[in-house]
């Protein structure tokens, strides 16, 4: 009976499948988890580039941007504003919209970080930041909007994806995320 049993290929194939559906479902489930990891980068990044574009043609988020640069870095009306007159500022929300220099304007934050919110809705206002960088262009006394036309950057970071496979283990970071355009209208008279 012993050796009967031995021989006995009938269950052979539903005891292989059983070994193998494990590993066959781990490779399913990763192979979509990748996939959507990337999709969310791609969302990220669609959500940084909407809001830089937002950020470039609605109202500055600080105040120092509409300053008048006549007198400055002994500039007179009309002279060009050199990149060394004019430093990096950071504008984010931990609670209340803060600016390195200026008055913070939440309106224009907030208003930035809605146009993203329609790529990404999970988005949180303290994860994202507005940085103003010096692009050397502007001019002293620009009776037409404000003397600067800085290099604006939203930058996401501190975003996390949630694998289906790996639950127990928790989320996975994504990378940080930037795009960046030169300042445009500055008064928000076309996107406010």
């Amino acid at each position: 009976m012993l050796k009967r049993l031995f021989f006995d290929r009938t269950a052979a194939s539903a005891a292989e499948f059983a070994l193998v559906l494990p590993l066959l479902l781990i490779l399913l489930l990763g192979i979509i988890d990748a996939g959507r990891y990337m999709w969310s980068i791609n969302r990220a990044e669609k959500a940084a580039q909407m809001g830089v574009r937002m950020a470039v043609v609605t109202d500055y988020v600080s105040s120092s941007i509409g300053a008048n640069y006549i007198g400055q870095c002994s500039l007179s009306a009309g002279d060009p504003i050199p990149a060394n007159c004019f430093s990096t500022i950071k504008c984010y929300n931990s609670g209340t919209v803060i600016c390195d220099t200026g008055t913070a304007n939440a309106a224009a934050f907030n208003r930035v970080l809605q146009r993203m919110q329609l790529f990404m809705p999970e988005l949180q206002a303290s994860k994202v930041e507005i940085i103003y960088s010096p692009s050397g262009l502007g001019y002293a006394g620009n009776p037409n909007g404000p003397d600067l036309a800085p290099l604006v950057t939203v930058r996401l970071y501190g975003l996390s994806f949630q694998p289906m496979i790996f639950l127990a283990l928790g989320s996975i970071g994504l990378p940080e995320v930037r795009s960046s355009l030169t300042f445009e209208d500055g008064q928000g008279s076309l996107s406010n």
